[in-house]
Parts: C-alpha cells; sequence; structure tokens
C-alpha cells in the first residue's frame, strides 16, 4: 500500500495530523514536499516518508493501516490536491521542513528557527540550508 507518492503522502498525513483541521493537515503535506525538494532529503515523496526516524508513525512497530476511513478520505483528498496543485495552498511556505506537537520538546528544535504554531504542531525551517 504504501509505495506511490499519493499513498505516502496521504497516509504521512492521516498520521501525523489526521484529528486537526485542513490547515494543520496542509501544513504537513508542505513539510513532506518540502524536503523532497531538497538536497538534504531523500528527493520522492515515500523516501522522504519512510527515511529512518523522521515520522514516528512509520518506524513506532504499529499498523499503518487506516483505520478511520473518513479520515483518510480527507487525508488522500488533501494529498492529491497538494500534488497537482502545490502552489495553491499553502500554511507554513517552502522553508518549513521539520516539526512536532507542541506537546513534546524534542533536543533538535533549537537548532531551527520557528515559523509558526497551527493546531497542535510548530513548524520550523533551518536557517543554514
Amino acid at each position: 500500500m504504501l509505495n506511490t507518492a499519493l499513498m505516502c503522502l496521504a497516509l504521512n498525513i492521516y498520521h501525523e495530523a489526521r484529528s486537526e483541521d485542513i490547515a494543520s493537515q496542509i501544513a504537513v503535506a508542505e513539510v513532506t514536499l518540502n524536503r523532497v525538494e531538497s538536497t538534504y532529503y531523500p528527493d520522492t515523496v515515500c523516501g522522504v516518508v519512510k527515511q529512518k526516524n523522521q515520522f514516528s508513525w512509520y518506524w513506532d512497530n504499529k499498523s499503518d493501516k487506516p483505520y478511520e476511513k473518513d479520515a483518510f478520505k480527507v487525508s488522500l483528498d488533501i494529498a492529491e490536491r497538494m500534488l497537482l496543485e502545490r502552489d495553491y495552498y499553502t500554511v507554513v511556505g517552502k522553508d518549513a521542513t521539520h516539526y512536532h506537537a507542541s506537546y513534546v520538546n524534542p533536543y533538535w528544535a533549537k537548532k531551527f528557527k520557528r515559523i509558526k504554531k497551527v493546531g497542535t504542531h510548530i513548524f520550523y525551517k533551518d536557517e543554514k540550508k
């Protein structure tokens, strides 16, 4: 199931932000796609999503199957729109490459410049890159 750009992006949106509003889900998609365009990350959506220790849902040894069907339909719709019309939908912009839930404080956050909080996620950019 996890082998096309659409499915990889949809599953990332679903697992990272399915309980969030549309803006939050778009922001997660933006970070994923921004990484694809960066020379510091894999150059495919699936490569970015599957990169070791980058998205916790992929590396948590739990099933990646989307059980909330309605939420997954929304994730699929957002993923498709982002892949086809990305420049039309923007929440955090083309510089955002990292985010985390606001209820955690990861060690790496100090290395990046905070862009903004969207829903329960805080988004960052790397000013050195």
